[in-house]
């Protein structure tokens, strides 16, 4: 199959064959030609499938996940959808979901109407928090029953959404999506700030101003990071981190614009000076 693409915003078409070569060039355009063929071509045709993926391996130096949270989500097959369902699954301790596939990078077709056991999920939610939850793979096993040794579809899975109840916390539904070693997927990354204890800003009595928590990336789904370091050791009052300089798998692609803030060094508040005269 040929693809034919813009070679830049100047509307110079070159010829990509095989397909690939579109994902290896993706990985050399500056954030501004990404931007651009983004908006141009579905996200679809950039992250296609191919019979010979490009593969991806953790690097040293970077997070893993932890193989304590290494677990399969169990799950039933749901005929039918609607609000009356959905009250009869919570009721008998299920939580009604749906696994898509991976379409555009975050959701597609190809649906599935499952429940999975609310205990489950609450306790992996609790245990690791809802946006690491987020940011998780896990193995999807879904059966005719509960107790039935019979596997209907056995699949990698993100998960994509989770609705809890404002008051309780109580998981409504979730939604997965396929995560095939194929797939570019787009994660909203959670941040660990450290160094906070030896910040020359922070000793000085300024406020650290966290702006994000998460960052958008389109990851491979054999290296999706379970979190990333932001380093505040060196950080002095006034300066700040932006999400371009982030130290992520060079495989990563950001989905936010480089230069937006995601950690600030506040300086005092002028009755904060007065006080201290």
């Amino acid at each position: 199959m040929e693809v034919h693409v813009s070679d830049a915003p100047s509307g110079n078409l070159v010829e990509l064959n095989p397909p690939q070569m579109l994902i290896r060039r993706a990985a050399a355009l500056s954030s501004t030609a990404i931007s651009y063929h983004l908006r141009r071509f579905s996200t679809a045709a950039l992250l296609q499938e191919v019979d010979t993926p490009l593969e991806f391996a953790y690097l040293d130096g970077f997070p893993k996940p932890d193989p304590k949270y290494d677990e399969t989500i169990y799950a039933i097959p749901r005929a039918i959808s609607g609000k009356n369902i959905a009250a009869k699954e919570r009721k008998a301790g299920r939580v009604p979901s749906i696994v898509f596939e991976a379409e555009d990078g975050q959701h597609g077709g190809n649906k599935r109407l499952i429940s999975v056991q609310t205990n489950q999920i609450k306790k992996l939610v609790n245990h690791m928090g809802r946006s690491f939850f987020l940011a998780r793979l896990f193995d999807l096993e879904v059966r005719p029953e509960p107790e039935s040794d019979e596997i209907v579809e056995k699949v990698r899975v993100l998960p994509r959404k989770l609705h809890l109840h404002a008051g309780t916390d109580a998981v409504l539904n979730v939604t997965f999506i396929r995560a095939p070693s194929s797939a570019w997927l787009k994660v909203d990354v959670p941040l660990v700030f450290r160094g906070d204890d030896v910040s020359p800003g922070l000793k000085k009595g300024s406020s650290l101003n966290i702006i994000k928590r998460t960052v958008k990336y389109l990851c491979p789904a054999d290296i999706i990071p379970p979190f990333i370091d932001v380093d505040l050791s060196e950080l002095d009052v006034g300066q700040k981190i932006v999400a371009g300089n982030l130290n992520v798998h060079p495989a990563l692609k950001l989905l936010r614009p480089k230069d937006e803030a995601v950690v600030k060094i506040m300086g005092a508040r002028v009755s904060d000076q007065r006080k201290s005269k």
